[in-house]
């Protein structure tokens, strides 16, 4: 099993890096989170490797928690590399793990490949493996205020990711006039 790996970055992809150690170029997927913060040169990524019978496939991701998380993720019946990375590249995991703990499948739902139905069955699996408290804190980016706030940012063209982004970087003070959100949001970007 491959549980990390080191090297010149060779070749950068929107769903994939091609990691060059020891003479030998390794094709890696990662969720864009990871994908973003990597270097120009080099990098060091967290893997899981997915052997099948006609391919082995590596993940790598930025931290140990992203790839046990992915692990969580790909232990779900009905959820595989592509649905889990897909996940990850979608949703942080603070935001993943308060969809959990606020039973909100909506959040899941925006997921590409993830219809209602799965959404559910992914949070209600998800609330056994995670072993989350009914008393955990939830950080809630996602109030309805905030949902508008994203679909606007979404519909203007920046990712889910972005968009989560700049509403986790709204003060604690921010409005809640949806139009005022959106611009104070849009500063994130500037």
């Amino acid at each position: 099993m491959i549980a990390s790996i080191e090297g010149k970055i060779a070749a950068a992809h929107r769903d994939y890096v091609v990691i060059t150690t020891g003479g030998i170029g390794y094709k890696v997927f990662a969720p864009h989170s990871t994908l973003e913060r990597l270097g120009s040169d080099h990098a060091f990524l967290h893997t899981h490797m997915i052997v099948r019978e006609d391919s082995i496939t590596l993940y790598g991701f930025a931290t140990t928690a992203e790839r046990e998380l992915f692990e969580t993720l790909i232990s779900i019946s009905g959820v595989g590399p592509r649905m889990a990375l897909a996940t990850l590249s979608t949703l942080s995991i603070d935001n993943l793990r308060n969809a959990v703990i606020s039973e909100r499948p909506e959040i899941l739902a925006r997921v590409p490949g993830i219809g209602k139905k799965m959404a559910q069955k992914i949070l209600l699996e998800l609330k056994d493996k995670l072993k989350i408290s009914t008393d955990a804190v939830i950080v809630d980016v996602f109030d309805d205020v905030n949902t508008d706030v994203m679909d606007t940012l979404v519909a203007l063209g920046y990712s889910i990711v972005e968009a989560q982004s700049a509403i986790q970087s709204l003060p604690k003070d921010a409005p809640q006039d949806i139009e005022e959100r959106v611009r104070l949001a849009l500063q994130y970007f500037i």
